[in-house]
């Protein structure tokens, strides 16, 4: 099946294990920073930065954010005009208001301490079952069972050749068949090189599984939309025909429906990401 690999129908578990143990060895990505700490609460933050975000970026802004906000407490009590100032850049910002909260219940309910139970996890803002199990991973060096999208990547073109329609049950199932018995941490992080850089010159497996959605363009988006108000926002509050032309300013001219404008800061006001008080719209404090 190229890439030095055996057959997949051929695969055996061990076979699979030694095979990316191997490659992982040779050409793992050992140089991520949030990959060279134990710290639970830093390992979270990162897994959920990674959720919708490209591994470059979250590089260039993790290490500052837990400067900024190293435990629960520091950014359960910020405010947060500065946790969103300190996510800039790294898109869907309804993730750090969900960090935030996140922090806060951590902080009342475990101590300060990230739970390392599956249930307790994912009762946090935010937090799936995947995320919740990749947290288990890699801050506990649990053996937890999650899928991410390079992880789904390997195992469809392993364990799936030539099918479509995979659900995430079927690869959820060789994903537990073939756990190591132990470098659990370091297993997940081989899965996920590899499926990201050795099956980069492959078509892509994941167009094969169930859950396979093509993403829309981001320009022109709603969700580019969200992002301008909040960072036009981050620089003062005003009313919303002055926060729309400061918008109209940072898409750089292109022009954008009073109704399409109206209902994307409708959605941010009920997600409680911005206030309105009187005449005037801000970052909720």
């Amino acid at each position: 099946m190229g890439l030095g690999s055996p057959h997949p129908t051929t695969m055996t578990p061990a076979q699979f294990r030694n095979f990316i143990w191997t490659w992982y060895r040779k050409n793992g990505r050992h140089d991520l920073t949030w990959r060279h700490t134990d710290e639970p609460w830093h390992i979270f933050v990162s897994e959920v930065m990674l959720q919708q975000t490209q591994v470059s970026r979250v590089a260039d802004i993790w290490p500052q954010f837990i400067r900024r906000f190293p435990t629960p407490r520091a950014l359960a009590t910020a405010p947060l005009r500065e946790v969103l100032a300190a996510w800039r850049g790294m898109g869907y910002n309804r993730r750090a208001a969900y960090l935030q909260r996140a922090a806060r219940i951590i902080e009342a309910e475990h101590g300060g301490r990230v739970p390392a139970d599956i249930e307790r996890l994912q009762a946090l803002p935010g937090i799936g079952r995947n995320t919740a199990g990749s947290i288990l991973a890699f801050a506990f060096d649990r053996p937890a069972v999650f899928i991410e999208t390079n992880i789904r990547r390997t195992y469809l073109h392993h364990f799936f050749p030539g099918k479509t329609d995979v659900p995430d049950s079927a690869v959820a199932a060789w994903v537990a068949r073939t756990l190591p018995k132990k470098d659990f941490r370091k297993w997940y992080w081989a899965l996920m090189d590899y499926g990201s850089a050795a099956l980069a010159g492959v078509p892509n497996p994941n167009r094969r599984a169930r859950v396979y959605a093509i993403q829309a363009k981001f320009a022109g988006s709603r969700r580019e939309l969200r992002g301008k108000i909040v960072q036009a926002l981050l620089d003062g509050g005003g009313s919303a025909p002055a926060i729309r032309a400061r918008v109209q300013t940072l898409l750089q001219g292109r022009k954008i429906s009073a109704r399409v404008f109206d209902a994307t800061l409708a959605a941010l006001l009920a997600e409680g990401l911005i206030h309105r008080r009187g005449g005037r719209i801000a970052i909720r404090s």
